[in-house]
């Protein structure tokens, strides 16, 4: 089917504009109108009205990366909550069946949050009509909306605290490839650098959100002959998998090595991890309300950067190394 993408590179015009054609706005001129509709029926192109008392379409896509972590679940809740009590509906998929489920017949709208999911994939979504909140990137297009955390300034508050405390030694535990960790790891040697810290590339370990992947970086950490005085985990997960088999193998934290974390997921909380704490429950609440006020036509596209705070516990106490 075709899409709006299609409809503007056709017709020689912007995306914005096709889309404020297809949605009825006056910012358009009669000819360039004329030729965007021309060109949309030509391709058999058939816009969606949105709108919240159609009484047809009151399903919301949410997909994630994966479902066993505890990261998304006060982020969904915080959708569930806030789209509920308007009278719709949540269909939880993952990347692979994201294609599948998007048909504007059935649904009205998509939340993504998933790492998995390629820039391509979620514009095909926005390209059918559906808007689109994604909470994990910024791309260009007039159905999506970015709902993103300032992961730089965040983390760039935690370096600075830990430098101003006296740390001199750091590692940094890298998630994949995707958008928040680029930031994570962007302001983790802005800080040592500003601070005239040396880095070492060895210092650096791959990992991909998950406990395991703590676990790994833990192992490879305590081969060294001698340790970093901090371990910055780019999430939590992978702190606390860190954590843990420093505990296991008699390895004290904090006092011979402090782990920090990013999310502040509630876990961290009993555990005393220092952690950038980002309001998740918060986050999936107004991803729920801005997508319905996009459907009763409140709302608009602009990009929301959502805060993060850094939560100073135990972890990060004990020693300067």
């Amino acid at each position: 089917m075709a899409g709006i993408r299609d409809i503007a590179e056709k017709a020689g015009v912007s995306l914005t504009t096709v889309s404020n054609v297809l949605n009825k706005k006056k910012n358009v001129g009669s000819a360039t109108r004329q030729k965007v509709l021309e060109i949309a029926k030509e391709l058999g192109y058939t816009h969606k009205e949105q709108s919240r008392f159609d009484g047809k379409r009151r399903t919301i896509i949410v997909s994630f990366s994966d479902f066993d972590t505890l990261y998304y679940l006060d982020i969904l809740h915080g959708i569930s909550d806030y789209v509920s009590k308007q009278g719709y509906h949540i269909l939880i998929c993952n990347g692979d069946d994201l294609a599948h489920y998007s048909d504007p017949d059935e649904v009205c709208g998509c939340i993504i949050l998933s790492s998995l999911i390629q820039d391509y994939q979620v514009l095909a979504v926005a390209d059918k009509g559906l808007p689109v909140i994604t909470l994990d990137r910024e791309l260009e297009h007039p159905m999506i909306k970015a709902m993103i955390v300032s992961n730089y300034e965040g983390e760039k508050q935690l370096m600075k605290k830990l430098v101003d405390e006296g740390f001199k030694t750091f590692a940094f535990l890298s998630g994949p490839n995707t958008p928040d960790n680029k930031e994570r790891y962007a302001a983790f040697r802005d800080v040592l650098k500003d601070s005239g810290i040396p880095f070492n590339r060895n210092d650096l370990y791959e990992g991909d959100w998950k406990e395991k992947s703590g676990v790994q970086a833990a192992r490879l950490i305590m081969l060294r002959d001698k340790m970093p005085g901090v371990l910055v985990c780019a999430n939590d997960m992978m702190a606390i998998g860190a954590i843990r088999h420093f505990q296991e193998n008699g390895i004290r934290v904090p006092d011979d090595i402090s782990v920090v974390g990013f999310d502040d997921i509630i876990i961290s909380r009993y555990l005393g991890l220092t952690t950038v704490s980002v309001p998740d429950y918060e986050r999936g609440f107004l991803a729920g309300q801005a997508l319905l006020n996009i459907l009763d036509r409140n709302g608009d596209y602009e990009t929301y950067r959502i805060g993060a705070r850094v939560k100073w516990r135990k972890t990060a106490l004990g020693n300067r190394r």
